[in-house]
């Protein structure tokens, strides 16, 4: 695979990937495109609590957001006005307050947590141990004959610190060598 080629998002801002990253759940990677664009349009061409919560619940449905995004949306944006997620100071937290704080938001749990902190952030050091893909990952490159769980993988990844979003990265890439071989 050669160098590890990941890179933080620049592009937009941390509420914006937030609720990108919810309306983005269960859906195809099309359907979900089409909703967020229908989205950030209706909000003026980007996410923002202020528009979110502003616009009437019939123009995001809409959009094509389920009842339960839009719940989550509208937690998400109130949680961003009263300050209980305080999304700008979060580069200079710790993950766990980040954490912390982001599951706090109905619709968030760790595993969105966790890739806001790898994808958005760049934190280096961030193992999503329930990730499907990290676990097919280390499966195929460590020839274990069953899926593994939380704990072997992170017996598995421990040297890998501090590292080990790298190292996740690295799992991802596997079964994309795996899809290449067999196509």
């Amino acid at each position: 695979m050669g160098p590890c080629r990941l890179r933080p998002l620049t592009d937009g801002s941390h509420f914006e990937f937030i609720a990108r990253s919810i309306i983005y759940q269960q859906l195809s990677t099309k359907a979900a495109a089409t909703i967020h664009g229908r989205v950030q349009a209706l909000c003026g061409g980007a996410l923002s609590a202020e528009p979110l919560r502003r616009l009437p619940d019939e123009a995001l449905r809409g959009a094509g957001l389920s009842r339960q995004k839009l719940g989550y949306l509208r937690d998400l944006a109130a949680c961003e006005a009263a300050g209980t997620l305080d999304t700008r100071h979060f580069p200079d937290l710790p993950d766990e307050d980040i954490t912390r704080q982001l599951v706090q938001v109905k619709g968030v749990g760790v595993w969105t947590a966790q890739m806001f902190l790898m994808f958005k952030l760049g934190r280096p050091d961030v193992l999503p141990v329930l990730d499907l893909g990290i676990r097919k990952g280390v499966q195929r490159a460590y020839r274990l004959r069953k899926l593994p769980e939380a704990k072997r993988i992170e017996k598995i990844a421990a040297p890998w610190a501090p590292y080990r979003t790298v190292g996740s990265w690295y799992m991802w890439r596997v079964l994309e060598l795996d899809a290449t071989k067999a196509a």
